[in-house]
């Protein structure tokens, strides 16, 4: 769903992976067929899911093609009931509602 809630470590942990999948897919937009493998088995050595680089590939690196860089931002939601850990909203941005 592009989205997910998730405690404040965990994202800013997160975020800057995600950030680096989606410049890959980018930038493997329009190019050779063997660099299109090349990124796509990067993509899949570090997701470990087949669907979810399909997924990267085919929607998230043509909807950012224009945009220079940026794809994710956190919400902060408050502090988690039972331990009272930050909880944040990692997103990505321009996602579909």
């Amino acid at each position: 769903h592009e989205r997910i809630e998730t405690t404040e470590a965990k994202a800013k942990a997160v975020r800057g992976d995600a950030e680096k999948l989606i410049s890959l897919a980018k930038r493997s937009e329009g190019k050779e067929p063997a660099q299109v493998v090349h990124a796509r088995r990067l993509a899949e050595k570090t997701l470990l899911n087949k669907d979810v680089a399909k997924k990267l590939f085919e929607t998230l690196g043509p909807r950012y093609k224009e945009r220079p860089g940026g794809y994710t931002r956190i919400y902060k939601v408050g502090p988690r009931l039972d331990d009272a850990a930050p909880v944040v909203i990692l997103e990505l941005v321009d996602r579909e509602a």
